[in-house]
């Protein structure tokens, strides 16, 4: 069991690392850039390549879990153990850190001119924004809870369409593309009050690794000690989306219904 948690957590970390890595030096190169070097887009399509990469480096192996909410959610149903969930969430944190860590080095030379070595959460010359999420000046810590909470329904809604097998699932190669599609629609439509954070583990590491590298104690501090809030939201967001599926969608696929669809599907293929 301890080769198989092994396993996982490095899986895990090599999986983060990857996804994070795409994400945040796309958020560091708009925003080091001024603008020249990419765009809101951007940031979005890479946010959706990552973890496009990221399901197909690691989905034979663990699953591919990247989001701490996730499989927080999987433990609670009892599809994962509790071992599980524990060198899972560890890889997820310790790849999101070390990606935090990266992306910190890969522009430590843009960082400082842009910032004249000052490293600041807010003003003119901001920079934290680069690793983890922060609200938008006009959004209250109620509206940017319920934001986060929306956009990981939305996530959650859209995982378990593209998985459910008893459903129309997706073939199982074209699974991780539409999973970094989805991430990628997340980012267009329900970006702008918070920056879609939709995972704690996307969040949380990278602003531990911000505290520790020069930001200080603002990371936590600042809009009403909003670091809470990409860490809670997206559990019961989860949480409540998978209850939703339950009730609109998987409880209504009846398996005698399943098994005619089935056939009338291979009927139709053969005509």
């Amino acid at each position: 069991q301890s080769t198989t948690a092994t396993r996982l957590l490095l899986t895990l970390l090599s999986l983060f690392l990857f996804t994070q890595v795409f994400g945040l030096s796309s958020v560091a190169q708009v925003i080091l850039g001024k603008g020249n070097n990419g765009h809101y887009l951007s940031i979005n399509l890479a946010f959706g390549i990552g973890v496009t990469l990221g399901i197909y480096a690691a989905g034979g192996v663990s699953g591919a879990h990247l989001n701490a909410a996730v499989t927080i959610t999987q433990c609670i149903l009892g599809n994962i153990s509790q071992t599980k969930l524990v060198a899972y969430i560890i890889g997820q944190f310790l790849g999101s850190f070390i990606a935090a860590a990266t992306i910190f080095a890969l522009y430590y030379d843009a960082i400082y001119d842009y910032t004249k070595g000052n490293l600041t959460v807010s003003g003119p010359t901001a920079t934290a924004m680069i690793f983890s999420t922060y609200p938008a000046p006009n959004v209250s810590l109620q509206g940017a809870f319920f934001t986060e909470f929306m956009a990981t329904v939305m996530l959650i809604l859209g995982v378990l369409v593209i998985h459910d097998k008893k459903n129309n699932a997706a073939i199982k190669g074209a699974q991780p593309m539409l999973t970094g599609m989805l991430v990628l629609g997340i980012g267009l439509g329900m970006g702008l009050n918070t920056g879609y954070a939709i995972n704690p583990s996307r969040d949380l590491p990278p602003r531990i690794f911000t505290a520790i590298a020069g930001w200080g104690t603002d990371v936590f501090t600042a809009d009403h000690s909003w670091w809470w809030v990409p860490v809670a939201a997206p559990i019961l967001g989860c949480l409540a989306g998978v209850f939703i599926y339950k009730l609109c969608i998987d409880f209504h696929n009846d398996p005698a219904h399943e098994t005619g669809n089935e056939n009338e599907q291979a009927g139709t293929e053969t005509s």
